[in-house]
């Protein structure tokens, strides 16, 4: 993996474990949010995971990102309005890490923080 692709790989999923660590892990949130941040945590782990030990491999980068997006997608259906609509926002961030187009990661990641604030507006 070049360097910009590890560092923005690096910085989506440190923003958002940082993001919905403090989101939906506050005390009094309801017990969905919390839920909600241990999966999207949880996601972003293995998202991570995946990017290590496809340092090499561009073809495996694209599968982690798109595999990351459909499992958001897959945990944004489970709810309904602002929270569902803020997940399907932070599966789009990982839908436009492409290999081909790291402008596209690029722009999304200034993005993450505007995620973020949906999800602990949704959770609050």
């Amino acid at each position: 993996m070049t360097s910009p692709r590890r560092r923005i790989a690096i910085a989506i999923a440190t923003l958002t474990l940082a993001g919905l660590t403090t989101a939906c892990g506050a005390i009094g949130n309801a017990v969905d949010c919390n839920q909600v941040g241990n999966e999207v945590t949880k996601i972003t782990q293995e998202f991570t995971t995946s990017m290590s030990s496809a340092a090499a491999d561009p073809k495996a980068i694209d599968k982690a990102s798109q595999e990351t997006a459909g499992k958001l997608k897959t945990l944004a259906a489970k709810y309904d309005g602002d929270l569902a609509g803020a997940l399907n926002d932070l599966a789009g961030i990982f839908e436009s890490i492409n290999t081909k187009d790291m402008s596209g990661a690029t722009e999304s990641l200034s993005k993450i923080t505007d995620v973020q604030t949906k999800i602990q507006k949704a959770c609050g």
